[in-house]
């Protein structure tokens, strides 16, 4: 509350919480609204986003890193004339090194084209196969670190080996991560039967309307045969509606079970 002097008014300012929660709001609405796009555009358009974006975000983490780092990339200067006489394991340890302790422009190109590659194999993938798995995610892996190993010259003279070698180590470490988070995080027993339910709110951004699937049982069986008289009686709202009939109706592999 404040009162203005020259004029003798009160002005009533909102709680800060309130304000806060409104501009959380609005975020949820425009990131939904931009998902609900993003899901109706062809694959190429949405795989360019998502790449873009996911690069965008990696080559803010990699400017991070090189600026935290920075005094690091002095103690591995670029080989001096007379390192030609290193071996090759001695060679690749020195490269490798220089790979992570980049300054903050190299190591924004590096992440950016990790991150960007990773994003845009897995939103293909997603997209073709129609499930994000462990195959999807160690494919996406593999690409991402065979390109982080081209940009950034880690490993040996032989760029094609190192490529291969170094997406394969990105997918079995990906892999891992992957069965293990996924051991850790397993879903209650009834929920096996809503995984496709909740992987297409998660895509159109209306992730807090699972519960009104699972109230009134709406699994992933019926997702074909769903209608708008189906979703009202479990208290979804006419935008959401629309939005889950439309992805029903455009999604080729629910349009065959109808």
């Amino acid at each position: 509350m404040a009162v203005d002097g020259r004029q003798g008014v009160m002005v009533v300012q909102p709680p800060a919480t309130n304000l806060l929660a409104q501009l959380q709001s609005r975020f949820k609405d425009v990131e939904a609204g931009f998902r609900s796009w993003l899901a109706k555009q062809p694959l190429p358009v949405e795989a360019a986003v998502v790449t873009g974006t996911g690069a965008v975000q990696g080559a803010a983490i990699g400017g991070l890193m090189g600026t935290l780092t920075s005094d690091m990339s002095s103690s591995f200067p670029s080989p001096p004339p007379q390192a030609a006489g290193l071996s090759p394991q001695a060679m690749s340890s020195l490269k490798q090194a220089q790979a992570f302790a980049g300054g903050p422009l190299v190591q924004a190109r590096n992440f950016a084209v990790m991150t960007g590659v990773n994003a845009g194999i897995s939103c293909v993938m997603k997209r073709i196969r129609g499930v994000e798995d462990v195959q999807s995610s160690m494919v996406a892996a593999f690409g991402s670190g065979a390109m982080f190993s081209l940009v950034s010259g880690m490993g040996g003279p032989n760029q094609a080996v190192n490529a291969v070698t170094s997406g394969l180590f990105f997918a079995l470490v990906q892999g891992g991560l992957y069965k293990v988070g996924q051991k850790f995080s397993q879903p209650p027993a009834d929920d096996i039967y809503y995984r496709r339910t909740r992987n297409m709110l998660s895509s159109l951004g209306l992730e807090n309307y699972e519960k009104n699937f699972k109230k009134g049982l709406l699994t992933d069986s019926t997702l074909p045969l769903l209608t708008d008289s189906a979703l009202r009686d479990v208290k979804i709202p006419p935008g959401p509606r629309l939005l889950i009939l439309d992805h029903i109706h455009r999604d080729p592999e629910l349009k065959k079970g109808r």
